[in-house]
């Protein structure tokens, strides 16, 4: 049965109606990697400033990249990875940071500051870091006779195989198996990696920077390539996801902070790097999320089995082993013109 329309009701619509508008007047868009921020945190930080959090997600550096690059994309906050920094600031894409309105600056580990895609961090602070190494389904695969990146390339892991959906992170495991830098603007060594992960292809089934924990758990595939952090949330779920640094060396990385060129509500941006800069909320993200967070009032909040687990927080040994990536200009559309063949083949 219908009701009469009263005039309380009216009032009490548009006074919902203006309170709901007030409520979500500031709003901060971020543009980030999926499954980088528990949600917990977000609508804390929603609570706490009155600022709604929109969040938007890529896959990749390049659709970061060009989606900003193309579009300026309307974001406040983005989070690309160490060599797109110093891309990006080359090309005025990004806002200087200003160091004075974080308080919890202090809590960022020294030596991940200060690196050379980024000298005195005027573009960017590190959020998270890790490494670039092998998973295995010990239930399918032996993890101990795996030790190599090589070991994908084996004729009997025919469609078993998981690659990154990242040109630098593919083509540096097969440039460093070339003995080449991972960070060459050569045209011939590149093509030479693209010739030898043609060869890969018959053993790969999936390509996943979005969850690449999800295949190993879903028993898509048995092996390939997986972020320290994914690997350590598959292994909680189901022990038989195993980690391996890779004896060549696993690739080191880095996503940041950063603030695009043009952003609508740097305060905000501000306000949220500084949140996440706390140590009881990066706490959150290594438990959620199984990331290494560079923060160092972050080891006195986790259990002692937490802050000794060697896949969140890689030995010394493990680092300086790992190449980080750089900023290779131009080159990256050569990177892009063999990785398009390579997906296409």
């Amino acid at each position: 049965m219908k009701k009469a329309f009263s005039f309380k009701s009216f009032i009490t619509i548009v006074l919902t109606f203006f309170s709901t508008m007030s409520l979500a007047a500031e709003k901060l868009y971020v543009y980030n990697w999926t499954g980088y921020i528990p949600t917990e945190l977000l609508s804390k930080f929603t609570k706490e400033y009155n600022i709604d959090v929109i969040y938007s997600t890529f896959e990749s550096n390049e659709e970061m990249y060009s989606k900003l690059k193309l579009t300026g994309g309307g974001y406040d906050l983005v989070f690309p990875s160490s060599y797109y920094i110093g891309k990006m600031a080359k090309e005025g894409m990004l806002e200087k940071i200003d160091h004075n309105k974080l308080s919890n600056l202090k809590y960022i580990t020294p030596s991940l500051l200060n690196q050379d895609y980024d000298p005195d961090n005027q573009y960017s602070l590190p959020y998270i870091y890790g490494l670039t190494g092998i998973g295995v389904n010990a239930a399918d695969i032996d993890p101990s006779t795996i030790t190599s990146w090589a070991d994908l390339w084996k004729p009997e892991f025919k469609r078993k195989v998981l690659l990154m959906a990242d040109a630098r992170e593919v083509f540096h495991i097969a440039l460093l198996l070339n003995g080449k830098s991972p960070n060459t603007t050569n045209e011939e060594d590149i093509k030479s990696a693209y010739e030898r992960l043609t060869k890969l292809l018959p053993n790969v089934i999936a390509f996943n920077s979005d969850t690449p924990e999800m295949p190993y758990l879903q028993g898509e595939v048995s092996i390939g390539m997986i972020w320290n952090g994914s690997a350590d949330r598959a292994h909680a779920e189901n022990k038989n996801i195993q980690f391996i640094y890779p004896k060549e060396g696993a690739i080191l990385w880095m996503d940041n902070y950063a603030i695009p060129k043009g952003a609508r509500n740097r305060e905000a941006a501000h306000k949220f790097i500084d949140f996440l800069l706390r140590p009881e909320n990066a706490k959150v993200v290594i438990e959620t999320m199984g990331f290494s967070m560079p923060n160092e009032g972050l080891k006195d909040l986790l259990t002692p089995e937490e802050a000794n687990n060697p896949i969140l927080f890689p030995s010394e040994a493990e680092i300086k082993k790992g190449i980080m990536q750089a900023d290779v200009g131009n080159a990256i559309d050569i990177y892009e013109k063999y990785w398009n063949r390579l997906k296409t083949n």
